[in-house]
C-alpha cells in the first residue's frame, strides 16, 4: 500500500489565479473544474469557481485548490504572521508547504519564480542545516519552505 500527502488549499476566488501560478512555478498541468462544470447554474455566484483543482507535475509536486463558496475574499496583505527572528520562526499559521530539492540550482530557480510577487521572510542561500533554505509567503498568502537536502538527509 502507499499513501501520498497532498496539500489542499482554500481560496475565496482566487483558486484559478493561484493554480495557474504554481503551474508556472513548478511545471506539470493543471486540472481545473468548476462548480458550474458540476452542475451549478451558470447564473450562481459560484458556478465560475473552483471546486477541483490540482496541479500535477513529473518532478513529484502536487498541490489542489479549490474556492471556499460564498463571498470572495482578497488575499491578506497586511502585517505578515510569520517572521523569522534570531534564527527561529515566529508564526500563527497552523502550517507551511516545504519544497525540497537535491541541489542548490534547481531549487533556486523555483524560488526566484515563487518569489514574483513574493513577501520575503528569509532570502533563499546558506544555513547551517541544509546547503540553501529559504522562506516566503507568496502573493496568494501561502507561506512556502524552499530547501536543498542536506547530505546526512539522504540516507
Amino acid at each position: 500500500m502507499s499513501l501520498n500527502a497532498v496539500a489542499h488549499l482554500n481560496f475565496h476566488g482566487q483558486a484559478r489565479a493561484a493554480l495557474d501560478f504554481y503551474r508556472s512555478v513548478f511545471g506539470g498541468q493543471a486540472t481545473v473544474v468548476t462548480y458550474g462544470d458540476f452542475g451549478m447554474p451558470a447564473e450562481a455566484p459560484d458556478a465560475a469557481k473552483v471546486v477541483f483543482g490540482q496541479v500535477a507535475a513529473d518532478n513529484g509536486f502536487r498541490v489542489m485548490a479549490y474556492d471556499v463558496p460564498g463571498e470572495e475574499r482578497p488575499v491578506a496583505q497586511d502585517t505578515p504572521t510569520t517572521r523569522r527572528e534570531n534564527g527561529t520562526t515566529i508564526t500563527r499559521e497552523p502550517f507551511f508547504l516545504s519544497v525540497r530539492g537535491e541541489t542548490v540550482d534547481e531549487v533556486a530557480a523555483v524560488w526566484d519564480r515563487l518569489a514574483d510577487g513574493a513577501t520575503v521572510i528569509e532570502a533563499f542561500g546558506p544555513a547551517q542545516w541544509a546547503p540553501a533554505f529559504g522562506m516566503l509567503t507568496d502573493r496568494f498568502g501561502v507561506t512556502w519552505i524552499l530547501d536543498v537536502a542536506a547530505e546526512y538527509a539522504q540516507a
